[in-house]
């Protein structure tokens, strides 16, 4: 029933286009049983021979109106009726959309991409095929139906009727029983299709790292069983389809030689006329229709029904972040932060990831975030975005509780570098320009600031390269750049980079984080990072640990504390010194080696002169022999 409600709401919204199509597919059911009684009326008319040539004309005349009669009409309520279908499968689409771009990072977290687009694809095809052409096929076999017998009842015979009603009623028992069996049924397919679709589309997008660990043949297994899945829950679809429909067959075959006998019978003795007995074959063949019809009716309700479900279970997931009604009517910040006692579980989670964390940040600082895999970072971030919720007054910006300032303005004030630094299948021109002004002058400013446009303009299309999918034509470095450049784009008064700058060398490091000074005055800057060399100075250092601020400060007031950021300071200089020593070793190996295989070319070269003079010596004293 609640099924029923959803998408009702819908079929409401084009109810006039259902109405003139409904009404248009009626008359031309209406219609279509005026073509019996034509042809019976020149069949009597003939064999009493009280009809001549001119009626004859006159009726085929008024056969062809009525055929021109059901053309317009069947193009009218296909227009009306598979036209609101198709609007009512845009409209569901693009609300799904809407609603799966408020729903909360959470969400993604636990439902597959996959399983997410076999509901914008399969499902959504199949809830259309139940509010067009089931609905069609409902109301045509139920008036045709209804109109069919009562003139097989009122023009031909009662007793013949009768004999082709029976059928109908045990086909339709069978079909009520059909139908459930069919829904459950095909809720299975669904899943496993969806299943196969994540699979799939999760391969694709690992295939790097499925060649690289040589796993093709593995992928190809659990692939070819994912799919064997699919296949058996198609087969059980399949299979009460193959027994149902041809049982139909035969049951309505049986109903029209039962009735041509018993019905040539009743003509031969004069219970019917032989124009009568035509019409009555040609009702049967009209009957024919509505049974077939009605079975394929409760296929495509009970594959909607199971579809619309799972629909529905989308739009029934309510967002966990949302304005709330009493938001600040704010539009701008300026970029002061505050964490106050901040502590955040995430769902699922016992222990909180964030504990007790307190902290100013004013508008125009620098703050720098280090600490271990795991401790909190981009949680910490993304609470600023309001990708998860914080408890009340735990994070302030202005001075306002963040739960207090609307969605729009919060993140329109942020710009944010991830750590997946995602590239859209487009041009780096648009890319660069995502969510701001496509300002040539504009993108290359944020593009030198970057340190990306040197790049970008040796490429053979510049900034009209297309990068692939996800930015694969791009090398690490030149996405992460890339990222940077569509962040300062924006020029807000907040700016956070998470371990943005892991995959560029230190020289092109160090030239960023010039650019983000200058360009930055007066406005936050939050950045996350494992390298020290890139915090080192940052105006504000936090040391995350085990969820927690361990300490607090600038780099020299972190040195001289000899705590954990030393302890990171010193294990990184030491790692940089063996790096350094292992590099000039290997330079000066390298060297060394250059210089014996040169040496070693000298004496050989040498070696071979000398031989060839022994050579010529040697045969011009055994000329001077001969």
């Amino acid at each position: 029933m609640s099924s029923f409600k959803f998408i009702w709401q819908y079929i409401k919204r084009h109810k006039w286009r259902y109405i003139c199509g409904l009404i248009t597919l009626f008359i031309v059911d209406f219609a279509n049983l005026y073509i019996p009684k034509l042809t019976a009326t020149v069949t009597d008319g003939l064999t009493a021979r009280n009809i001549d040539m001119n009626g004859v004309w006159f009726y085929i005349f008024c056969i062809l109106g009525v055929g021109a009669i059901i053309a317009l009409g069947r193009f009218l309520w296909r227009y009306f009726l598979f036209g609101a279908a198709r609007s009512i499968e845009k409209e569901i689409r693009n609300e799904m959309f809407e609603h799966l771009e408020d729903m909360s990072v959470e969400y993604y977290n636990e439902h597959k991409t996959g399983d997410l687009m076999t509901r914008f694809t399969s499902d959504l095809n199949s809830t259309r095929m139940s509010i067009g052409p089931a609905i069609i096929s409902a109301f045509d076999a139920t008036v045709m139906a209804v109109m069919v017998i009562c003139q097989m009842l009122f023009f031909v015979d009662v007793r013949l009727t009768m004999m082709a009603i029976v059928p109908m009623i045990l086909i339709s028992v069978g079909e009520l029983y059909y139908g459930k069996i069919i829904r459950v049924r095909f809720k299975e397919r669904q899943e496993a299709v969806s299943d196969l679709t994540d699979y799939v589309q999760e391969s694709f997008s690992g295939v790097r790292v499925i060649k690289s660990f040589v796993r093709e043949r593995a992928e190809l297994r659990a692939f070819a069983k994912a799919n064997a899945n699919a296949k058996g829950k198609n087969l059980r679809v399949i299979k009460i389809q193959t027994v149902v429909m041809p049982l139909l067959d035969v049951i309505i075959g049986l109903s029209s030689l039962v009735t041509l006998i018993y019905g040539g019978y009743l003509a031969l003795t004069g219970g019917i006329t032989l124009g009568r007995f035509i019409a009555f074959n040609q009702y049967i063949n009209m009957l024919v229709w509505p049974m077939l019809a009605c079975g394929d009716a409760i296929t495509m309700f009970s594959q909607g029904a199971a579809s619309i479900k799972r629909i529905q279970d989308v739009f029934d997931e309510k967002p966990e972040i949302f304005d709330r009604d009493d938001v600040d009517d704010v539009e701008v910040l300026k970029g002061d932060i505050t964490f106050n006692h901040l502590t955040f579980t995430h769902r699922g989670s016992v222990e909180p990831t964030l504990k007790d964390i307190n902290l100013d940040i004013r508008a125009g600082t620098t703050l720098a975030v280090i600490g271990r895999t795991g401790n909190g970072k981009t949680t910490l971030v993304n609470l600023l975005l309001h990708l998860y919720n914080a408890k009340p007054d735990m994070i302030l910006i202005d001075g306002r509780d963040i739960n207090m300032i609307p969605l729009k303005t919060l993140r329109e004030n942020i710009a944010y570098v991830p750590q997946d630094n995602f590239l859209f299948s487009d041009t780096l021109r648009h890319n660069i320009a995502f969510g701001a002004d496509d300002s040539m002058e504009d993108i290359e400013k944020a593009t030198r600031a970057a340190c990306i446009h040197d790049n970008i303009i040796t490429f053979p299309d510049g900034y009209e390269t297309i990068v692939g999918e996800r930015g694969v034509t791009l090398s690490g470095g030149q996405k992460q750049r890339s990222s940077i450049a569509r962040a300062l784009m924006k020029e807000s008064p907040i700016l956070i980079l998470d371990d943005s700058l892991s995959a560029v060398d230190t020289d092109t490091e160090e030239h960023i984080l010039r650019n983000l000074k200058e360009n930055r005055k007066d406005k936050t800057t939050i950045i996350i990072a494992h390298r020290i060399s890139t915090i080192q100075s940052a105006d504000v250092i936090m040391v995350l640990e085990d969820g927690k601020a361990k300490e607090i400060g600038n780099h020299a007031e972190l040195m001289q504390l000899g705590g954990i950021y030393k302890d990171m300071f010193d294990k990184q200089q030491l790692e940089a010194q063996i790096g350094e020593k292992r590099a000039a070793f290997e330079k000066e190996s390298e060297a060394e080696l250059s210089h014996y295989r040169k040496s070693g070319s000298e004496v050989a070269s040498k070696m071979s002169s000398e031989t060839r003079d022994e050579s010529k010596s040697e045969l011009k004293s055994e000329g001077g022999l001969v």
